[in-house]
């Protein structure tokens, strides 16, 4: 069950689960492929560096009539897994508010900003834009969210993001609501990822401590499927928001073939 949303943002957060499942497809896909849902085209392939400096496939730009979709995938490589630790924080340079995020995060969200700002210039500003990202991918797409609503035409972006951790400091998230009227926080209370970094972090034998808030607004999730993992990945987000809409779950996997989870997936965390 979750609480939080009305009909039409359950069906986004569903349609939005599913996207963010392909960008894990991209990842594992030697030619970067996956499945492009029906009236949308790919135009553009987000990539970016971790700890490692190496370009890896993050993610991409999706189009429509009348909608561009952002889609940030989660942690995949031990490289990744190396940024997601380094939970000590940077001043967030994007916006005129003194704050901190991530340090890790946000290295890598900068790493792949031109691309992304470049690739927002060649589209309307007229059409809706839509944010997400699961995990590492949601913390991705937070940071590009507010980076977008501040630095380009499109001022009013909408964020959905799904087993996000924390991404910054209390500055950064009283001021993120500013900026990103149009956030929803998908998290299990389940998942440990929506629980770190703690509050309060503070690194082995260092004198500075960091402190971490979560931005608005939540929506709160409550399933349990019986590991860390399962409670964590974007598959079980998908099939717990599914049950709330079953009839439009149903047709946009009918649609789509190969584009919704499947319940035994192994995407990432």
């Amino acid at each position: 069950m979750h609480v939080g949303m009305n009909s039409y943002q359950d069906q986004w957060a569903i349609f939005l689960a599913a996207v963010c499942e392909q960008t894990y497809a991209q990842f594992n896909d030697p030619n970067g492929k996956f499945v492009v849902p029906l009236n949308y085209s790919e135009v553009a392939s987000i990539r970016a560096k971790s700890i490692s400096r190496v370009w890896e496939r993050f993610g991409f730009m999706l189009e429509s009539s009348q909608e561009i979709i952002i889609a940030f995938r989660g942690t995949m490589s031990k490289t990744n897994w190396i940024s997601d630790a380094i939970a000590s924080q940077k001043t967030f340079k994007y916006i005129q508010e003194p704050c901190l995020t991530h340090r890790g995060f946000t290295d890598i969200y900068s790493s792949a900003r031109d691309q992304i700002i470049a690739g927002l210039n060649k589209l309307s500003p007229d059409k809706t834009l839509f944010v997400t990202g699961h995990s590492l991918g949601a913390a991705l797409a937070t940071l590009c969210a507010i980076d977008i609503a501040a630095n380009t035409k499109f001022t009013s972006p909408y964020l959905f993001t799904y087993g996000s951790p924390r991404v910054g400091d209390p500055a950064f998230a009283r001021v993120f609501p500013k900026y990103v009227k149009n956030s929803t926080r998908i998290a299990n209370l389940f998942d440990v990822v929506t629980h770190a970094p703690p509050f309060i972090y503070k690194l082995p034998k260092r004198e500075k401590t960091y402190y971490y808030s979560h931005v608005p607004s939540v929506t709160s999730l409550h399933f349990q499927n019986g590991s860390v993992a399962a409670n964590h990945l974007i598959g079980s987000y998908f099939d717990d928001l599914s049950e709330q809409n079953p009839a439009y779950a149903k047709l946009l996997c009918n649609l789509n073939p190969g584009f919704c989870p499947v319940a035994d997936t192994k995407s990432s965390e």
